[in-house]
């Protein structure tokens, strides 16, 4: 069943999205041209954000992920709604 979130909730995971896009076309590139620093020093900052903003995320709506990809709080916050896939955009 799909869910609405807050609109914060939702510009957050939105960043996500975007910082993964980023991440994965610089990763792809790097396959093809591994000397490239400046796409090495972009790829870099933006893994660092990513994890930032993933921390960010995870602190306030619980894991984004399961099998130890990310913390949680007490209770165990895994099974809470909406799952990230559940989500209505």
């Amino acid at each position: 069943m799909a869910m609405t979130i807050s609109p914060e909730q939702m510009a957050l995971l939105r960043r996500i999205q975007e910082t993964q896009f980023v991440a994965v076309d610089l990763n792809l590139y790097l396959d093809t041209h591994p000397d490239d620093q400046k796409a090495l020093c972009d790829y870099n900052g933006a893994s660092l954000q990513l994890q930032a903003l993933i921390q960010e995320y995870e602190q306030c709506y619980g894991p984004l992920m399961h099998f130890g990809q990310g913390a949680s709080r007490l209770p165990w916050a895994w099974i809470e709604d909406p799952w990230p896939w559940d989500i209505r955009y």
